[in-house]
């Protein structure tokens, strides 16, 4: 039997009673993004071993932008968000696997519609988006019957005394305005913040090290082949 290892709001103090005190990054959005799509969509996998936490974060369809997070920047992710309560380890069989806590547990305070938890995930996994890209996207997660209760979802999410979304002015050339969550603060003019960018452009840069590296010893290994199959000639 499952062993959950937790802490709930009146066992500690520091647990986050402000929910848009969050500041996610874009990793910690994906991995909670994640844990909750794959909560709904795959409820006989769920929790998540960390292999198929890895594989979910990098996963190329519903995802933007399209990651490639190492093991170890996940297991960093994940130890960083169980310390914020928003993540906890589930014990009890042969590897450890995890669970969100970010809404709707007897843990957290923070209690969402299924709709809302639907658009809260999708914007978590995909970034800014249209009311109809919503509707097409979410419903794997839950049911829109058209656009307009997308729309009046995002009102309800807009009007609340923490405001858990926003609109953000339309583009030029664009005909619908997009909507972005607030759990990472005010979203900047473009789809992705500075720290975000910024953590992309370092993931990207490290695998191009790697793939460099790895081309390297390589050729080193082709070149001591021939040293040895020349030396080899030589001798005989």
């Amino acid at each position: 039997m499952q062993r959950l290892i937790a802490l709930t709001c009146d066992d500690d103090p520091g647990f986050p009673n402000d929910t848009m005190n969050m500041n996610l990054s874009l990793y910690e959005t994906r991995v909670i993004g994640c844990l909750i799509e794959k909560a709904i969509t795959t409820p006989d996998q769920y929790p998540l071993s960390l292999n198929a936490l890895v594989n979910a974060c990098n996963q190329k369809s519903n995802r933007e932008p399209v990651l490639e997070l190492k093991e170890s920047t996940v297991q960093d992710i994940v130890d960083g968000l169980i310390k914020k309560y928003l993540v906890s380890r589930v014990d009890g069989s042969r590897v450890t696997k995890y669970q969100h806590r970010f809404c709707n547990t007897e843990f957290g305070v923070l209690q969402l519609s299924e709709k809302a938890v639907g658009i809260i995930c999708e914007l978590f996994l995909r970034g800014p988006q249209t009311p109809g890209e919503l509707r097409n996207r979410t419903e794997r997660l839950c049911n829109f019957k058209d656009v307009n209760e997308v729309e009046a979802e995002l009102t309800n999410l807009m009007a609340r005394e923490e405001p858990l979304v926003v609109k953000i002015p339309r583009e030029p050339g664009k005909r619908e305005s997009r909507y972005a969550h607030l759990f990472s603060g005010n979203p900047q003019s473009s789809s992705l913040s500075t720290t975000e960018s910024d953590e992309i452009e370092t993931e990207i840069s490290d695998r191009e090290r790697i793939d460099a590296l790895e081309k390297q010893v390589y050729e080193l290994q082709l070149s001591l082949d021939e040293l040895r199959q020349k030396y080899k000639h030589q001798s005989e």
